[in-house]
């Protein structure tokens, strides 16, 4: 616990508080306070303590958060960004992908039950429609 408090306060000073404060519309004295692990009331809450990891840069945030899942015995793995391609190109792929699972399913469903192979099968194309949807909802923000 130490550690996770004490890169919580490393990065609010490194951001300069005073500036971070400032850009997460809180009062500079209540974060600096609640971040520095050496205050008698130095407890934030979970909504400070999201607005700090929002507000800070990526590598901060990432600093603070790996931390953090280590005390649990984890580890922290950054997610792959999806491509982004045009709008109508990432349509087309997420309603194939669409299409595939709702024709798998159908054919699963004709003998009137469904075995674990097609069930693998389902849960492999329901991610691939998935990860379509995450393609998609990239090449909207970029456009």
């Amino acid at each position: 616990m130490e550690r996770f408090e004490r890169a919580i306060h490393d990065e609010v000073i490194a951001e300069g508080g005073t500036e971070l404060a400032r850009r997460m519309g809180a009062n500079r004295t209540r974060l600096l306070d609640c971040a520095n692990p050496n205050r008698e009331a130095h407890r934030m809450n979970i909504e400070m303590f999201f607005q700090v990891l929002r507000h800070l840069p990526a590598d901060g945030c990432r600093r603070i958060l790996a931390v953090l899942v280590e005390e649990f015995g984890y580890q922290l793995v950054e997610k792959e960004q999806p491509q982004g391609l045009t709008i109508n190109d990432a349509l087309l792929r997420l309603h194939a992908d669409l299409g595939d699972v709702a024709r798998l399913a159908v054919d699963a469903q004709a003998d009137g039950r469904v075995c674990s192979a097609e069930k693998a099968q389902l849960l492999r194309e329901a991610d691939e429609v998935v990860e379509s949807l995450n393609v998609f909802r990239e090449s909207v923000r970029k456009a």
